[in-house]
């Protein structure tokens, strides 16, 4: 899924009597490196949203291989979690596990969009990491989540558990927006009330997700968990 690019673990070969050459932003943002990072963004005035050759942000790069410090960090210093590479894929695209995808739409990713070749995110994931397109389908229409016969109704206690931590992230992404928004001089009004939302439909698929499917028409459990695709060496 991933753009031909440099990966940040290929390996290259240098004279022993040269230098090796430092992490570029790109392989930095990847691998996680937030000290090289924080120096190329600080130091040496890289932006966050800078591409590489194949149009490759480090946004991308760090959503790629879920880098969720790093994306905090190139937001922070304006990281666009919208950006566009060369064929109009955002952060969003490159993602593998359900976790980079809700930090992303936490923090403003549009899930109601297309890449040049008119394809949505959903879209674009549902092949190679089901887990997480359904994810964000449940996010982008939560009446398409996917349906469970039989259900096993959860305890209180669980559901106590589920409120308090939905509750707790909820308070956390509006910290963190209000903190963006008075660093940016901007009215966080409408990134706080899709927040909001998000949360009371997130809190809607919580709920069915709490209870236990026995099958679906599949014979399968639903929630299983995602499988990260193996970093690759090609270049």
């Amino acid at each position: 899924m991933r753009k031909d690019r440099p990966t940040p673990n290929k390996r290259q070969h240098h004279s022993p009597i040269m230098p090796r050459p430092q992490k570029n932003i790109w392989v930095a943002a990847g691998d996680g490196d937030l000290d090289r990072v924080r120096h190329l963004i600080e130091q040496e005035s890289f932006s966050a949203n800078v591409p590489d050759p194949f149009t490759y942000t480090p946004m991308h790069a760090a959503a790629s291989y879920g880098q969720l410090e790093i994306l905090e960090y190139l937001i922070s210093r304006g990281g666009d979690v919208n950006v566009q590479d060369g064929d109009g894929d955002t952060p969003i695209y490159t993602v593998e596990n359900v976790e980079t995808a809700r930090f992303l739409v936490d923090h403003g990713a549009m899930l109601d969009r297309q890449n040049s070749e008119g394809v949505s995110p959903i879209d674009h994931l549902r092949e190679e990491f089901s887990e997480v397109a359904n994810y964000l389908q449940s996010v982008a229409s939560p009446a398409s989540a996917p349906t469970i016969e039989i259900m096993q109704q959860p305890s209180q206690r669980e559901q106590d558990l589920a409120s308090e931590q939905l509750t707790s992230a909820l308070m956390t992404s509006v910290e963190d927006i209000m903190q963006r928004a008075e660093a940016e001089g901007r009215d966080p009004e409408e990134e706080l009330r899709q927040i909001v939302s998000r949360t009371v439909l997130e809190g809607v698929v919580t709920g069915y997700a709490m209870s236990e499917p026995v099958e679906d028409d599949r014979g399968a459990e639903i929630n299983d968990t995602p499988t990260k695709k193996p970093r690759t060496e090609d270049g």
